[in-house]
């Protein structure tokens, strides 16, 4: 949890967090570990590895596919948390962040589970489906462990809940920037300022918004009201069309410098 929490509090940060989202042995099972070094190598500050599953709700059609790629590729939840240990024996060094759903997790057990994930090396988890208010038993784990949960904050979320989300993140909010599911979007919503502005009224957690962005002009206007910012599907898409080089060149054009 240190790592991400180090990201968003340097002294000498110039341009919001970028993280990146991969889905774990997609599009083959040996990209993996070689595209989370592009992405450190490349200015990524977070890196979101998913954890492939057979029912992802909250992803539209890129990250589903990426999502049944993996599962035929066979990869399971043990050979996810491989690919996280063999990113850090590489020189992997920047927070990895778990993505996914619940009933993966539920079937390890979540003990056990917890104890892995800190033992390999993940920061924290972001679990699309847990809601804060189920949660009390996987956020003991992740204290016991050292390891941080990200609430996710939708558009629609009425502004009642926002002091028990805010409560529960140890690390940052993961703001959906849109209603509905995952995917590269030409425009932003126009109503975002007001939405980070309305969470911010009730945290004082770093605000990282997702959903949707795809472009340089994405990553400089979200990063303007934000403290991080998301990219996924294009970064799935990249990997898909022409690997490790696609992801490269994608990266050279939308991570901002950190110096500005």
């Amino acid at each position: 949890m240190s790592r991400i929490l180090n990201v968003f509090n340097s002294p000498t940060r110039g341009a919001p967090a970028f993280i990146a989202f991969l889905t774990a042995g997609y599009p083959s099972l040996d990209i993996t570990v070689p595209a989370m070094l592009a992405m450190q190598s490349n200015g990524v500050d977070i890196i979101e590895l998913g954890m492939p599953f057979s029912d992802p709700l909250a992803d539209g059609g890129t990250i589903a596919k990426a999502n049944q790629g993996a599962l035929q590729n066979g990869v399971t939840m043990k050979k996810t948390l491989g690919m996280v240990a063999a990113a850090r024996a590489a020189g992997v060094t920047v927070p990895i962040v778990l993505m996914g759903y619940i009933n993966p997790i539920l079937s390890w057990g979540m003990e056990g589970f917890t104890k892995e994930c800190a033992a390999v090396g993940v920061d924290g988890f972001i679990i699309v489906d847990l809601l804060p208010e189920d949660s009390s038993e996987f956020l003991g784990h992740c204290t016991r462990n050292a390891l941080a949960f990200i609430p996710l904050v939708a558009p629609t979320t009425p502004t009642a809940r926002l002091p028990l989300i805010s409560s529960v993140a140890s690390a940052f909010i993961y703001c959906v920037s849109v209603t509905g599911v995952t995917g590269a979007r030409t425009e932003l919503p126009v109503d975002l300022a007001d939405f980070i502005a309305r969470i911010r009224s009730h945290s004082t957690a770093p605000l990282a918004v997702g959903f949707g962005l795809s472009t340089a002009a994405h990553v400089k206007s979200v990063g303007a009201l934000a403290d991080g910012v998301v990219m996924g599907s294009a970064i799935v898409r990249a990997l898909e069309e022409g690997g490790v080089p696609s992801l490269v060149k994608l990266l050279k054009e939308v991570v901002p410098s950190k110096s500005q």
